[in-house]
């Protein structure tokens, strides 16, 4: 996004108006324009702008945001008209040009009081035309000069390498152009726009001075503009004469709105077949006519605006109206607005003048054939039963190790799914079943206040021989409480509740499971298949946890107790 460097009191006293210091009120203001100051130093009074509007050069200087701003603030409305005098100045194009550099525009403007922050301001609009607009200077390059040391008529030609010398802005030597590629820092950075071929651009007066070495560097003699300053020559070269021109504007204008008093001039180019016509008279501030249909406006914003509050927003974003009618409006759209390409840039000026915060959003309400498939609605419910019940949900790795599955859990060894080359012995399988992954939690939170009570509800990985991929993956449920009275009427009243929320009526049969206590340990049967176990912890799996109170734990396959509450 560009940002520029705006002197704050160069805008108040463009704008006619006045933020007091206060920044919020003047990122306020510079919404309008897509912008917003990113850093201010209170101590220059300078901001620096970011501009989330890519395609608005006219922005990139403390003139163009006064120009546009005005509208917003009510102080001026409609697009500034322009006028330029009679040429001060011929251009002569030589042929050789046609496949180097083709194109120049130039200005004249007269009477231009410069200050040291004018100065900064318009090197630096420059610099940024110079890098964004004009592509690192490949499409366009910008040059100004001091015009009471310029002899007309100007020739734009070319000259070899080392067969024309002058002293390039910023040193005190005399250079070939050559040699200006190898040494001076701008022939370094732009170099390589012109090493392809065999002769190079050049601008030259009567008397022969070079004024530049497009798109390199201009000369310290003709090319160094100061306060002293009050005449000025602004040329631009390019590849693109559409772009060359709309530069050679949009720095014209800046001028202008500074004070100065633009002058035309005429660019001889040496035939027809060159440029399609012989002459052009730069700068050229016409205008352009954009007719905007009302209902296109009004479909794309999802308003319902009259023609003539549409008229009026257009005003606000300084743009012009010829002509209202009920069904369109005629829009003149100013030459430094290079932006509007299509009519939908003119609704988008539209929806900024009438302010997005007054447009009221309508959520679509599009058709789709996706939902959340009814055991998935089911597990989720499932969660939240638990932490009604007062259980606080964990999440734990689905790698563990066959010691936490089996010998810190008293249970006899079965077979698993391992990692054939784990980069950690405590994750070299897949967990089978969840309570171990429980009882860890519960053994690295000893510290925490009692009482614990803890749920997870997660994928198990089983082997299956009967399956092409040998092993499928199971949504279980477990949970556990641990305090000095844990015991297994607590763990039971909680897996009824469950049960009871869920719609689901069960029992319980009397079974034996090396990591319960015997005779605290029972089976949970739901339509006479066995969904999972519940009890007191066995003391032996305490004291491999390093756990000093009981536990009550249940762990129940929730994935097939939901596939037979749902009839699958």
């Amino acid at each position: 996004m560009p940002t520029i460097d705006v002197a704050c009191g160069e805008l108040e006293r463009l704008l006619g108006w006045s933020w007091q210091g206060d920044l919020e009120k003047l990122d306020w203001l510079l919404a309008f324009v897509k912008s917003e100051v990113k850093v201010y130093n209170e101590q220059e009074n300078v901001a620096s702008i970011e501009l989330k509007d890519t395609g608005r050069p006219d922005l990139w200087s403390v003139e163009g945001l006064a120009r546009t701003l005005r509208g917003f603030l009510d102080l001026e409305k409609g697009p500034r008209r322009y006028k330029v005098d009679d040429s001060a100045v011929e251009v002569h194009v030589d042929a050789e040009l046609k496949t180097i550099r083709p194109y120049i525009c130039c200005s004249v403007v007269k009477d231009v009081k410069l200050t040291d922050v004018v100065i900064r301001g318009l090197m630096h609009l420059q610099d940024k035309l110079d890098q964004t607009y004009g592509r690192s200077r490949q499409k366009t390059s910008i040059g100004i000069y001091d015009f009471n040391l310029i002899s007309p008529p100007l020739s734009y030609t070319v000259a070899k390498p080392d067969g024309i010398s002058f002293v390039p802005l910023g040193f005190e030597e005399t250079m070939n152009l050559a040699e200006i590629l190898e040494r001076h820092p701008k022939g370094v950075e732009y170099g390589h726009i012109v090493k392809g071929h065999k002769v190079y651009p050049i601008l030259l007066d009567a008397e022969r001075k070079v004024l530049s070495f497009p798109p390199i560097i201009n000369s310290n003699d003709l090319g160094r503009v100061t306060e002293e300053t009050g005449n000025l020559l602004v040329e631009v070269t390019g590849t693109v004469h559409q772009t060359v021109l709309n530069t050679l504007n949009l720095v014209t204008l800046a001028l202008i709105d500074r004070g100065g008093k633009p002058y035309a001039a005429a660019i001889r180019y040496p035939d027809e077949e060159f440029y399609a016509v012989k002459q052009v008279v730069t700068p050229d501030f016409r205008s352009k006519q954009v007719d905007l249909d009302v209902a296109y406006a009004n479909k794309v914003l999802g308003l319902e605006l009259s023609a003539e509050r549409m008229a009026q927003c257009l005003l606000t974003a300084g743009l012009g109206v010829e002509k209202v009618g009920g069904d369109s409006i005629s829009v003149v759209v100013p030459c430094y607005r290079v932006d509007v390409m299509h009519a939908v840039d003119l609704v988008e000026d539209i929806a900024v003048a009438y302010g997005y915060n007054n447009i009221e959003p309508l959520w679509r309400d599009l058709p789709s054939t996706g939902g959340v498939r009814g055991q998935q609605r089911l597990i989720d419910v499932s969660r939240e039963f638990m932490v009604g019940l007062g259980f606080q949900e964990v999440l734990n790795y689905t790698l563990t190790s066959p010691e936490s599955l089996f010998d810190k859990m008293n249970r006899e060894k079965t077979r698993i799914v391992e990692v054939a080359n784990p980069k950690v012995v405590t994750m070299s399988c897949l967990r089978s079943w969840l309570l171990p992954s429980l009882m860890e939690f519960l053994g690295s939170n000893q510290s925490v206040e009692f009482p614990q009570k803890i749920f997870e509800l997660g994928k198990v990985t089983l082997l299956d021989d009967t399956k092409e991929t040998r092993t499928r993956d199971e949504e279980w449920l477990a949970a556990a409480t641990t305090h000095p009275n844990a015991s297994f009427t607590e763990i039971k009243s909680a897996l009824d509740a469950f049960f009871m929320n869920l719609g689901v009526e069960w029992h319980i049969t009397e079974t034996v499971h090396p990591s319960f206590i015997e005779g605290r340990v029972g089976t949970a049967i739901v339509n006479g298949v066995d969904m999972g176990v519940l009890g007191e912890v066995n003391p032996q799996v305490l004291e491999a946890w390093k756990l000093e109170n009981p536990v009550a734990t249940f762990e129940i396959n929730v994935q097939k107790i939901i596939a037979n509450k749902l009839g699958k």
